[in-house]
């Protein structure tokens, strides 16, 4: 038939954990927990923390692979799998291999961004952390008070 509708299912796959159950009690925590896959990469990578109601890490996932100094990052595809798991907030995180944390001005106009979109799909933006190649240094936009945010984390208690 010509005029046939054809039907799509979008399912969410679970792959075994490859992180500990650890508490994140602060963006050290969560850097902790995602140095070592963040880490791995010579270009920029950016890749979210899906987080449910009570603040437990359903799982991550990774958004976009860029170029050594970009990641392109589409709300689209970073709520994407936020809303098969039925997350409540989601943390941001990606990295900068020169080991310089300081947001450059897409990093702050991205990170407005995925806020805006977090508050039409109801799904909070918690954090965006930046993590400086293998040198151990992070930002949290969220500590230096750089996002504009209403949820409590287990830190701020």
């Amino acid at each position: 038939m010509e005029n046939e509708l054809k039907v799509v299912n979008i399912r969410l796959v679970k792959e075994p954990s490859l992180y500990s159950e650890q508490t994140l009690d602060s963006p050290q925590a969560v850097v902790e927990l995602m140095a070592k896959e963040l880490s791995q990469y010579d270009r920029e990578v950016f890749c979210i923390l899906n987080i449910k109601n009570n603040g437990q890490v359903i799982n991550m996932n990774l958004v976009s692979v860029g170029t050594i100094n970009v990641s392109l990052v589409i709300p689209r595809e970073v709520f994407k799998s936020s809303i098969l798991a039925n997350a409540s907030a989601i943390i941001g995180l990606h990295n900068h291999p020169s080991g310089n944390v300081k947001p450059s001005k897409e990093d702050m106009i991205v990170t407005r961004k995925l806020q805006k979109c977090g508050q039409l799909l109801g799904i909070e933006f918690l954090d965006h952390i930046i993590v400086g190649g293998t040198n151990g240094k992070m930002l949290s936009f969220r500590e230096e008070k750089m996002l504009n945010v209403t949820g409590r984390m287990d830190w701020e208690r």
